[in-house]
């Protein structure tokens, strides 16, 4: 079995260490044989570094990586060119003066492999020598890629610096345009699509593929690719998990596929689905990489949280390019990838109607569970160790009233703007209130016939938990749902002693419970 190259995003480290790669080369020949100069926007951890590092070894002529992939037998080898990279992750970028002398340092570097001195002092000297010595000492045009050409920028969005490392950044950018003679090929990658920096109005109109649906899945994997490469991977996580191979793959769609750039090819994310199938567990893994602390503070400050959980109707303005000190909300949703093209259809005038949606599982709860923790008025600490006492006593004695008046507590501590008609968020909400209280929650836990809910420990006991929302039926009814689904998928045969079965339902905001007490 290959590995799962995880730990890298580096193409030659991954195909000397004969790691998993899905071939991506059909896309990537199909590219650069049809242009010189390209922008592509892809949400972070979604491939694009792994990407450039595939460019950088093609153009330098790196052939015995591409053994067997698309490419293979197609490029000619024999022409190797200078390759400049730039990968602004490892780039110091915390103030304008920094940020100047990390980047003319590391340009320096990629001078001395090439075995040019650099004696200029600025980042934007030293990035037009190096490309003008390039081309003298090897006869060849220069290759340029830079990776998250945007990071300086969208990591200063809220503060002082954003204006000074902007002008910075337009000004190297600039760079571009005018050694245009020695270039052979330019590829940017990065998240959003800023405006003023010197590179859609100034660098030869760059291609922006981005929305191209012929290049819709050079990042990520399709359905195909998934079960054609981790063949595998689906069978152990099938065994690890009692599941089906066919429920599987169903529920790994459920989370973490959705992802379109054409509204047609459904796209998983390859960070997610990595991890999923290296721990063999259900969870929110491209979400936790980066708590989104600037998207929680927009939507609070614009009062916009029905903009993340409703479909959004846009047109193509919404893919243009933005000024980074004052880009909306629905933009910067899409381009970060908490907003994802769910449908594209034209007008009867002929102009493109985009509707925006969440893309999966994976994204909605976790963007979900940023938001209730950021909005909700939770009891103060002083009282979190009583309001535990009390729920365990609730559960212990099978008190079912006792149990619905906290679950009116916790609704009632949630701002109206915030309740959106979804079980989703019951559900997500009963797991934060839970946790919050300290109780050990694990949510959506596995059996052969499906996934409970909710499922939580106390000394001697076990709950087993299921919710259910409906914005009309009556209480009783959707308990009943609750208990039936709970009895017919048997969530608690995997448990022994006594289980407590709890019910829990929302019809509307109005909360109710019931209990049944097992023993296994």
């Amino acid at each position: 079995m290959q590995q799962l190259a995880l730990d890298t995003q580096s193409f030659e480290k991954l195909r000397s260490r004969n790691c998993l790669y899905v071939d991506k080369t059909e896309d990537i020949y199909k590219m650069i044989t049809g242009g010189r100069i390209y922008f592509l926007s892809r949400p972070r951890r979604f491939g694009k570094s792994l990407l450039v590092s595939t460019l950088e070894a093609l153009f330098k002529g790196q052939k015995n990586l591409f053994e067997g992939l698309y490419i293979y037998d197609k490029w000619e080898w024999s022409q190797q060119y200078p390759v400049i990279k730039i990968d602004w992750a490892g780039i110091n970028h915390s103030t304008p003066e920094e940020m100047e002398n990390s980047l003319a340092f590391h340009l320096k570097k990629n001078a001395q492999s090439y075995g040019i001195t650099l004696i200029a002092e600025s980042a934007i000297d030293c990035f037009s020598d190096l490309i003008e010595e390039l081309h003298k000492k090897t006869g060849k045009d220069v290759v340029i890629l830079i990776d998250e050409y945007d990071k300086p920028i969208t990591a200063h969005l809220a503060d002082s610096h954003l204006a000074a490392i902007r002008t910075k950044v337009h000004d190297f950018y600039q760079i571009m345009k005018s050694s245009d003679e020695y270039l052979r090929f330019v590829f940017l990658t990065g998240v959003s699509k800023f405006s003023g920096l010197s590179i859609f109005s100034a660098l030869n109109n760059p291609q922006d593929i981005t929305l191209r649906e012929e290049y819709a899945t050079i990042c990520g994997y399709t359905q195909e690719e998934l079960e054609n490469n981790f063949t595998e991977y689906i069978d152990r996580a099938a065994e690890r998990l009692k599941m089906t191979r066919e429920y599987l793959l169903e529920q790994i769609r459920y989370w973490y596929n959705g992802y379109t750039w054409d509204g047609e090819t459904a796209i998983y994310n390859p960070f997610s689905t990595m991890n999923f199938f290296q721990i063999r567990k259900f969870d929110n893994y491209w979400f936790n990489t980066g708590t989104p602390t600037f998207l929680i503070d927009l939507i609070q400050r614009r009062n916009c949280v029905d903009i993340a959980f409703n479909p959004v109707v846009v047109d193509s303005s919404v893919f243009r390019e933005y000024d980074p000190a004052n880009i909306s909300e629905v933009p910067l949703l899409f381009q970060t990838g908490y907003l994802t093209i769910k449908k594209m259809e034209l007008t009867p005038e002929g102009f493109a109607e985009y509707t925006l949606g969440i893309p999966n599982m994976e994204v909605s709860k976790s963007l979900l569970t940023h938001l209730v923790q950021a909005y909700g008025k939770y009891p103060d600490a002083r009282y979190i160790d009583e309001l535990r006492r009390m729920m365990q006593q609730h559960i212990s004695a099978c008190d079912e009233a006792g149990f619905a008046r906290s679950l009116e507590r916790m609704i009632a501590s949630v701002p109206s703007k915030l309740h959106i008609a979804k079980e989703f968020y019951y559900h997500s909400l009963m797991l934060i209130w839970m946790q919050m209280l300290g109780f050990r929650i694990r949510a959506e836990e596995p059996n052969n016939l499906g996934y409970s809910d909710l499922v939580w420990e106390q000394p001697g006991l076990t709950v087993v938990a299921e919710v259910k929302y409906h914005a009309k039926k009556k209480i009783d009814t959707l308990l009943n749902e609750a208990m039936n689904q709970i009895h017919e998928r048997r969530y608690y045969n995997k448990y022994s002693g006594k289980i407590l079965l709890l019910g829990i339902a929302f019809s509307g905001k109005q909360p109710g419970c019931r209990m049944e007490v097992l023993n296994n």
